[in-house]
């Protein structure tokens, strides 16, 4: 059925399709909330902090 060059392609297709899979639930569920929630609080900190820096003038 496959030749050993084939089997040898079919299971390295595999393997890099298995390791994009899980990179992509990775990304998705650890780094991306991480990024997007640390970009929030630095925005929210320098809204606060013009706003302390407003009403101190």
């Amino acid at each position: 059925m496959f030749d050993f060059d084939q089997y040898l392609g079919f299971i390295a297709f595999l393997t890099i399709l298995t390791i994009g899979f899980w990179l992509m639930i990775f990304l998705l569920t650890f780094i991306v909330p991480y990024w997007v929630g640390g970009s929030l609080m630095e925005f929210l900190k320098e809204r606060r902090e013009a706003k302390k820096a407003k009403l101190e003038e």
